[in-house]
């Protein structure tokens, strides 16, 4: 079986695991050499996922993969939560951010640039739409959008007097 075969039948197992355990699929991939193979899955839930739910996902994953011998040679399984700066994967993904800051990287230029961070404004069609601080409104196509992440502003969460509050304590 190819690599794009055994990352279908990877990303089928660990949609079904995550759907059985009341979680949500975000990605998964394959890294590494084919001896040196590094399978990572990347789940979620709303108000985040525990280590012990990773762990769970992992265990029942790895018991399918093992099962099947999806993977004749061995593999490391690394199963977490895509994080607080997560990529976004495809339409659903930029639907569900709308309102969020995001940065991204394209593969073509748009009002001669190819990097952007702003608030992800919606969605028209297969268009992402970004307000740019610098660069305006911009509709880009989904496709030419080569990665994409939320960006966590940490001065939110902790601003400046929490933080010095925190470092007095």
């Amino acid at each position: 079986m190819d690599r794009e075969a055994i990352g279908e039948k990877l990303k089928e197992i660990a949609r079904d695991v995550a759907n059985d355990q009341g979680l949500e699929f975000v990605h998964s991939e394959l890294a590494g050499t084919k001896n040196n193979l590094v399978v990572r899955v990347f789940l979620d839930k709303p108000g985040g996922i525990t280590l012990d739910e990773c762990g769970n996902a992992s265990r029942d994953i790895e018991g399918v993969l093992d099962t099947i011998d999806l993977i004749p040679n061995s593999y490391v399984l690394e199963v977490s939560s895509p994080g607080l700066e997560r990529r976004l994967f495809g339409l659903d993904d930029y639907k569900k951010f709308t309102g969020e800051t995001v940065r991204l990287k394209t593969d073509v230029e748009f009002v001669g640039r190819k990097a952007f961070k702003g608030k992800l404004t919606g969605v028209k069609g297969d268009l992402a739409i970004i307000e740019d601080p610098a660069a305006g409104t911009l509709e880009i196509p989904i496709a030419n959008i080569v990665r994409a992440n939320l960006v966590f502003d940490f001065t939110d969460e902790f601003g400046p007097s929490k933080g010095k509050k925190a470092a007095r304590e």
